[in-house]
């Protein structure tokens, strides 16, 4: 009977941070919402193509809520639940690559108001509505593509451990660490991800929350 009640505890913590961070991302669609569609005007104005660019990543393994299924995984299992994520364009859709691609920072697909809205990490807002929807929560490891996933999980042990939580819009590892670059940057990240892991409360959500602030006006690289 241990692990039920065990398991019972644990999906209380995640209600309980799932309130919060719904509440927060609801207010923070209402706050943001008419400098949103200044975004999204301006997008459309300066370049062809949609507003939002949406691409299937990985999110929670909801069997680690309950416990069920262990260590064992089908053969073909993505790691967690796929979902939509949006944000908005960056890039010239003309140079958009074909398939699923690692960004990078000086990307020369980037758009002029792309550059500004990644330096100031305000094209990931429209994510607010990931997390209404519950594909995501305000703080948690950041999801990443099938493939890209499939990939890291074979070359950084631990990796798949990041999908036992709902993915994040910011987390411990943006905060703490520059943008990553090779496998070995995402190994760092990884273990400040299973650190929040290990550490999670609603009390640390709202401390990276804050935290985050300032990494969005620049004095802090982390994203």
């Amino acid at each position: 009977m241990a692990p039920p009640r065990i398991s019972m505890r644990r999906m209380h913590r995640e209600g309980a941070r799932r309130v919060l961070n719904v509440v927060i991302a609801a207010v923070g669609l209402v706050l943001t919402f008419p400098f949103m569609l200044v975004i999204a005007a301006l997008i459309k104005l300066t370049s062809r193509g949609p507003v939002l660019f949406t691409q299937e990543r990985v999110g929670l393994d909801r069997r680690a809520l309950t416990g069920a299924g262990g260590n064992t995984r089908r053969h073909g299992d993505a790691g967690g639940q796929l979902f939509t994520m949006y944000k908005f364009r960056t890039m010239e859709v003309a140079k958009a690559t074909p398939g699923e691609v690692w960004a990078r920072r000086d990307d020369p697909r980037v758009t002029s108001i792309g550059r500004v809205l990644r330096k100031f990490r305000l094209d990931e807002l429209p994510q607010l509505w990931n997390v209404l929807l519950g594909d995501m929560n305000v703080v948690g490891p950041r999801p990443e593509q099938p493939s890209i996933f499939k990939y890291l999980s074979a070359q950084i042990e631990g990796y798949a451990r990041r999908q036992r939580v709902r993915p994040g819009i910011t987390g411990w590892a943006q905060i703490n660490l520059a943008y990553d670059t090779s496998v070995d940057d995402v190994r760092q990240k990884v273990a400040h991800d299973l650190e929040y892991i290990r550490n999670q409360s609603a009390a640390e959500d709202l401390k990276i929350m804050l935290r985050t602030l300032p990494v969005m006006l620049g004095r802090k690289l982390g994203w």
